[in-house]
């Protein structure tokens, strides 16, 4: 008759890493979350899942689960899931599971099925890694603004 009422639970969601329009990186990113780039970013990027916006745009090596492209991507993709909607521009290789490409997009590059059972690690090459002393790169993110 007394008893507490039942708080909701937080659910274990984090927000995405947002790289804003008016906004341009140049460096690696890595993130066991989602990434969304509506910036410009010049290094490569590896995280669960990545949408670059129409005003977005990558240089650099891309390696996720899923990548959605509405921008452009200048490097090499390797993902399970590939989406290139019709705004997308593409130069270089992609490396995929699943493909879903709109008609008008554009790339120059192939495509390639990844064999069965293959399964790319997100983390980074040993030859790029950090001493280990550093901290690792915060997940969340949030890019907005000039």
């Amino acid at each position: 008759m007394f008893s507490k009422p039942n708080k909701p639970t937080a659910l274990n969601r984090t927000s995405p890493s947002i790289i804003g329009t008016n906004c341009s990186l140049a460096g690696d990113i890595l993130s066991d979350g989602e990434v969304h780039i509506d910036g410009q970013v010049v290094g490569d990027v590896r995280c669960v899942t990545l949408v670059i916006g129409e005003a977005g745009g990558v240089t650099g090596e891309i390696v996720a689960e899923t990548v959605r492209v509405l921008g452009s991507v200048t490097g090499q993709i390797a993902a399970n899931a590939v989406e290139l909607a019709r705004s997308a521009r593409i130069i270089g290789d992609i490396t995929h599971d699943s493909l879903s490409v709109e008609a008008g997009a554009h790339v120059e590059g192939r495509f390639n099925r990844r064999p069965a059972g293959t399964v790319q690690s997100l983390e980074a090459p040993a030859a790029r890694d950090s001493s280990a002393d550093e901290a690792p790169p915060s997940a969340n993110v949030i890019m907005l603004g000039n």
